[in-house]
């Protein structure tokens, strides 16, 4: 059990979003077209057929969104901002009618006692840079840091923490490697580029921030998992450094030793998707650039990875959980890997600090007999993670936040609407918001700091 002791003074309790999951609103305001939106509308590319061009249709319901915020009581918000509702092309003057908006969530966010944290890039790249070759393209490096000194200049003076890309291997491996997201593609040599890419983006934010927001604190979020092998042949433990070094080293290492992993370079070469460990795309500074130093690590956990190889000794994934220890998107619930990977990165890589951005699961909860939202799965799930997170702040990781996702359920990239992540169940037909039993209980650890067990969720409590 984990109690307020085990985590520090102004630990931020929070809940996470993204603006292409939840806003709708697609054609509005001047808005223009996101990768998210091409791919969408794609015939097959969305599991249930849906697109997000209405969503939680966040944008005109924000202000009952924010009652939910504070009705749960948290001390944080991750949000994400627009590229293309700020800059329809992705360059060019900024929409005032898009940063107004912003500038009035963040005021109401601050009115109500609650921290904003931003993410400038949650994956909604404008389609219009897509066809200059998107992230693969060294000018949308250009692009970004454009677009971080028109949102910075805006809010910079407000928003005190601000995350540069939200898991920067889904862009480059799923949306370039695999094609399962946006944009779509499987070049496996561009993937790498674009993956370089976004780590020098992130470099040159961090140094458009520093400028426009002083005071505030700048990171970066990854997706981390543990790396297991199915068993303990030679064959299954290489399969299982191949993994480790495509998913999470390829990232910690430039952003906090300024290189790529010798073995992963050595990985990719004897693939083909690189001539050589000193790849073209490499530009000296690079890697000093994308190593800016940052005042936190933000880590996406949702569960680890076990692996075997499979042909060419490729990591393949193996399914070790019953059905029962699964998610709705086949993802085992195993809490104590987020304790380890918490433990790995401040062995290994020593951030300043360390917010868990994102930790949550899917299950098809809808409303039961008089519209009772019971997901004990959920619930329990929260329970064993927040508990891990204590584990792992006793042992000595600077945790300083805890982000569930996510607020509401939403449009979940390539499964559309079909999985539920939400403390707040939504009616996507009426728009309406309903508390889970996960909301009461998630409320009543934000209030007391501590992940015993609560009351029930509807004894003399009243729904927001």
């Amino acid at each position: 059990m984990s109690s307020l002791s085990d985590f520090p003074a102004g630990f931020l309790w929070g809940v996470a979003t993204s603006a292409q999951q939840i806003e709708g609103a697609t054609d509005e305001g001047g808005r223009g077209e996101s990768v998210w939106d091409r791919f969408a509308a794609t015939p097959g590319r969305v599991a249930d057929g849906s697109t997000p061009r209405i969503a939680c249709d966040h944008w005109h319901r924000w202000r009952e969104d924010v009652a939910l915020l504070s009705w749960l009581g948290v001390r944080a918000y991750r949000f994400s901002v627009s590229w293309p509702r700020v800059l329809p092309t992705g360059r060019g003057a900024p929409l005032t009618a898009g940063l107004d908006r912003y500038d009035a969530l963040v005021d109401a966010l601050l009115e109500a006692g609650i921290r904003p944290l931003l993410t400038l890039d949650h994956w909604d790249l404008p389609q219009a840079l897509q066809e200059e070759g998107g992230w693969s393209s060294r000018s949308c490096v250009d692009a970004f840091t454009a677009y971080t000194e028109a949102v910075s200049r805006r809010l910079g003076d407000r928003v005190s923490m601000w995350v540069t890309h939200n898991e920067p291997w889904c862009i480059s491996h799923l949306g370039w490697e695999v094609g399962a997201h946006a944009p779509g593609r499987r070049d496996a040599a561009a993937s790498l580029r674009v993956a370089h890419h976004l780590l020098v983006a992130h470099g040159r934010a961090v140094e458009v921030l520093r400028r426009n927001a002083p005071r505030a604190e700048v990171g970066i979020v990854l997706i981390l998992s543990p790396i297991h092998a199915a068993s303990q042949g030679a064959a299954d433990v290489d399969a299982a450094r191949r993994l480790d070094g495509s998913l999470n080293r390829w990232f910690l290492d430039p952003l906090f030793r300024a290189a790529y992993p010798g073995d992963a370079l050595l990985d990719r070469v004897r693939l083909g998707q690189l001539a050589d460990t000193s790849p073209e795309f490499m530009r000296d500074g690079d890697l000093a650039c994308a190593a800016a130093p940052c005042d936190f690590l933000g880590i996406n956990y949702y569960s680890r990875n076990v692996v075997r190889a499979g042909a060419g000794g490729e990591p393949e994934s193996v399914r070790v959980a019953p059905p029962e220890a699964l998610t709705a998107m086949g993802w085992e619930v195993y809490p104590e890997g987020l304790e380890e990977i918490l433990l790995r990165v401040q062995r290994d890589y020593a951030p300043r600090r360390v917010l868990v951005t994102e930790n949550g699961a899917a299950w098809p909860d809808g409303p039961g007999p008089e519209g009772h939202l019971a997901d004990p799965r959920r619930v329990a799930y929260l329970r064993a993670h927040v508990e891990a997170l204590g584990r792992a702040a006793r042992a000595g990781v600077p945790v300083a936040g805890y982000f569930v996702w996510s607020l509401l359920d939403n449009f979940e990239w390539a499964e559309g609407f079909s999985k539920r992540f939400g403390l707040f169940h939504v009616d996507f037909a009426t728009q309406r918001r309903s508390a889970r039993e996960s909301a009461y209980w998630y409320r009543d650890i934000v209030a007391r700091g501590v992940t015993e067990d609560v009351p029930g969720p509807h004894n003399a409590r009243r729904s927001p």
